[in-house]
């Protein structure tokens, strides 16, 4: 049986526009089809800021695969065993906050690589094959040139590293935390400042010697968006399901209580 494809990668491999529809609240199976019609090509399944378990991950990924939207888990820091037991059930890719170092990233890429490239387990027939692998070997080998592990760049520590970050085996793409990065740069949520526009162009730079994907989040207004997105970002969280809700929401009350 094939392995379905992950769309994102191939969109990121040629420079294309990759937008992420972020999952905070949804549970429900119908998660990927709506962002398929919102013209989304990946979901952000948040682990580290939602109250989602490994279950309900795993059940919104294996919803999600028939559909062609990608899906991608973000865990938490220090949970690496909750992202490959998604990868087991359903995820094409895992995304991990707070990637300070070079000795962080190497880590990271060889807990999601199987053997030779890392040290992944193999747990048996996975979601992404439809549980019906061919030999091991041979699966273990197509999952790893699959499988997206993007490395979330958070701290001014991250952006000095982020040339070594990137050039790291296993890694995939660096994907810029900019309300976390402007935190610790002590100018929170300013992300138009000239630090955070000169911490993109640092990262970008590092991703395009390197040969990997430029990610962003925390950016969702037009101009700023547009800023970065022309720097070099291409897998772009676009929002979350609680901000379409509340702007659909919104705007459909204005609607009708104008209408009195």
């Amino acid at each position: 049986m094939a392995l379905i494809e992950n769309k994102t990668k191939l969109k990121l491999q040629k420079n294309e526009l990759a937008l992420g529809f972020g999952v905070h609240h949804l549970r429900t199976s119908a998660t990927a089809m709506l962002a398929a019609a919102a013209d989304h090509d990946w979901l952000f399944i948040d682990m580290e800021h939602g109250a989602i378990s490994p279950h309900e991950a795993t059940q919104i990924c294996i919803a999600a695969l028939p559909t062609g939207i990608t899906p991608i888990v973000r865990i938490c820091a220090d949970s690496l065993d909750e992202g490959t037991r998604c990868l087991d059930n359903g995820a094409l890719g895992v995304i991990v906050p707070h990637v300070d170092t070079v000795e962080r990233a190497k880590q990271i890429a060889r807990v999601f690589r199987y053997p030779p490239l890392g040290t992944r387990s193999w747990g048996g027939p996975p979601a992404a094959y439809r549980f019906q692998a061919p030999g091991n070997a041979e699966a273990q080998a197509v999952l790893n040139q699959t499988v997206l592990v993007i490395a979330m760049i958070e701290s001014p520590q991250a952006v000095r590293n982020a040339k070594d970050i990137a050039a790291t085996e296993g890694i995939d793409g660096l994907l810029i935390g900019t309300s976390d990065l402007t935190a610790e740069m002590g100018i929170s949520g300013q992300i138009d400042h000239p630090k955070v526009v000169e911490a993109y162009e640092t990262v970008a730079a590092a991703c395009k010697a390197a040969g990997k994907a430029l990610g962003m989040g925390g950016v969702y207004d037009q101009v700023n968006a547009s800023r970065y997105i022309k720097v070099g970002a291409r897998m772009v969280l676009s929002g979350s399901d609680h901000n379409y809700l509340l702007a659909g929401a919104t705007a459909r009350a204005q609607v009708l209580r104008k209408a009195v």
